[in-house]
């Protein structure tokens, strides 16, 4: 049986923003659950507001129970 982590990563805007940045480093974030035996299956992004930008990413992991 397998057993599913969603991680969200939210996303610092600035101001008529053409580029995002995440509030926390996704590698990091995929390094320390691997670490648990995780591993990661997809990056999901939301759909896009009006600017183009996604408000957040979800990190999906998977690992045996």
């Amino acid at each position: 049986m397998v057993e599913y982590k969603f991680v969200k990563i939210d996303v610092d805007y600035k101001a008529f923003a053409t580029t995002q940045k995440t509030v926390e480093d996704y590698h990091d974030v995929i390094e320390e659950n691997a670490k648990d035996g995780w591993r990661l299956v997809q990056i999901f992004a939301p759909p896009v507001k009006g600017y183009g930008l996604a408000d957040y990413f979800e990190l999906i992991f998977e690992r045996e129970k």
